[in-house]
């Protein structure tokens, strides 16, 4: 089994990252740069989302194990202390493995070009220089104008977080669809969205279509653009759904999902 290791820049990820170097090669285990069958990330959520973006071209033929090596995060369940248990569950792997689903977007600029992405957690779209205006399709019929500061559409895995901080709800990963989530929307005797979360199914298709040519940014996980009007060429419309590849992890002791919203959001029991 061919493993990799992606960590970020810390000193405590730096350590870890050289003792599991050390406790893998007396393993016998094979530590690649290229073409992992396994990627061990350490670090914490980011640094699980640059790996994911690093080799999303290759999803199918990776599963993701996460080392966190600063505060708990949602994908990383080893601690840095549990080298000797990781490398031992490494030595015993039999290719078991747990999938959640992910988002395709694609933008369409009024040249007519396209540009494709894919999100783990989510992607939002704002005017950071006025109120955003947008058309809002479900499956090519309308369903409403928005008017607000912006729009977050997330994976049932991200929906814990840009997309719970904006008001949207949290959905089991073991569901097949994304979630649309308003940011201030305007709402009164003139202007009305829907004004609560909406969750789509597997087969749902998405369409935004921008009123305004300048001022809009648009993320999806980590990366961010601003997006400017350039000769004439600027965003006109995104298009959401469901990925057709999904991101699979090394399930040794995946920790539940349940455990994980309550452990991060409640604590223990008062």
């Amino acid at each position: 089994m061919r493993i990799g290791i992606y960590n970020n820049e810390t000193a405590e990820s730096q350590r870890v990252t050289k003792v599991l170097k050390n406790e893998m090669k007396r393993a016998g285990l094979t530590y690649v740069e290229k073409n992992p069958e396994v990627v061990i990330t350490i670090g914490g959520d980011g640094t699980l989302l640059s790996a994911f973006h690093h080799y999303q071209k290759d999803l199918n033929n990776i599963r993701f194990v996460g080392i966190h090596t600063g505060h708990l995060g949602f994908y990383t369940d080893w601690r840095s202390f549990e080298i000797d248990d990781l490398v031992d569950s490494l030595v015993k792997d039999s290719g078991q493995a747990v999938s959640y689903p992910l988002l395709d977007m694609k933008a369409t600029y009024s040249d007519g070009q396209t540009e494709n992405y894919i999100a783990l957690n989510e992607s939002t779209i704002r005017n950071v220089t006025r109120t955003m205006v947008c058309d809002v399709f479900i499956n090519n019929h309308l369903f409403e104008n928005f008017r607000g500061d912006g729009l977050c559409i997330s994976t049932p895995t991200g929906s814990t977080a840009y997309n719970k901080s904006v008001g949207g709800a949290i959905v089991d990963p073991n569901s097949i669809g994304f979630q649309l989530a308003e940011m201030a929307s305007l709402n009164n005797r003139v202007f009305r969205t829907l004004g609560s979360p909406i969750i789509f199914g597997a087969d749902a298709e998405l369409i935004l279509r921008l009123r305004d040519e300048n001022g809009h940014v648009l993320t999806c996980d980590r990366d961010q653009w601003m997006l400017k009007s350039e000769k004439e060429r600027y965003l006109t419309e995104l298009s959401y759904r469901v990925s057709k590849q999904r991101i699979y992890f090394a399930q040794y002791r995946h920790n539940n999902f349940w455990n994980r919203v309550k452990d991060s959001f409640i604590g223990g029991v008062h």
